[in-house]
């Protein structure tokens, strides 16, 4: 049985033996709880193979993006392994807890992409002078940008928001966030290229 417990095991899935022959579902997961809170890598490899896709797919239905999905994913089981003298079995079952942690990573996912929305709205106030439509068309704007920003990949919406509001240059973008500088170059220019776009089209099916 492995040990380790200053750092978190991979998350990639791995080729593993199924619950074995004869034993109850519950008995299964009772053995994966314990080993869990015995700091076992086997048996949380394990616990990912067997909820994963369930985080996965929890976390896709309710953020409707499949890179946030992906990272509440492997937050929800980082948090599970650092977490996992948390878990007490009397209180309920393994999956139990899991679905619970996944549902509070949701909501702060949810949450953080509000911020970074109201941030960039609010950063569009005032930032430049009022177009010839005036405060409607200006209203306009700011929605149109708001509702393209929320469609972007999220990488590309990222690297925008940093740039735009937090005036951040591409260099000190890929400082911040660990992408390489190319990478950061490509999603501020594909970004921008999908926001102009959406909110010409946004402007053009309001006319």
């Amino acid at each position: 049985m492995t040990t380790h417990t200053r750092s978190t095991p991979s998350l990639a899935p791995t080729a593993g033996a199924p619950p074995p022959a004869g034993t109850p579902d519950t008995r299964y997961e009772d053995e994966l709880g314990r080993g869990l809170r015995a700091a076992d890598e086997d048996a949380f490899a394990a616990i990912y193979r067997r909820w994963g896709p369930l985080v996965h797919t929890m976390a896709t239905r309710s953020l409707g993006d499949a890179d946030e999905a992906e990272d509440v994913t492997q937050q929800v089981f980082i948090g599970a392994w650092r977490g996992r003298a948390g878990f007490h079995p009397e209180r309920g079952p393994l999956g139990a807890w899991l679905v619970g942690i996944t549902r509070r990573k949701i909501v702060d996912a949810l949450a953080a992409r509000t911020r970074r929305l109201e941030l960039v709205d609010s950063a569009t106030r005032g930032a430049r002078p009022g177009p010839p439509g005036g405060v409607a068309d200006e209203v306009l704007d700011r929605v149109l940008l708001v509702h393209e920003l929320s469609r972007l990949p999220s990488d590309q919406r990222d690297v925008l928001c940093l740039a735009f509001y937090e005036d951040l240059t591409q260099a000190q973008i890929a400082e911040r966030t660990g992408m390489p500088l190319g990478t950061v170059k490509s999603h501020a220019r594909r970004g921008l290229h999908r926001l102009r776009r959406g909110m010409e089209q946004g402007r053009t099916a309001t006319a």
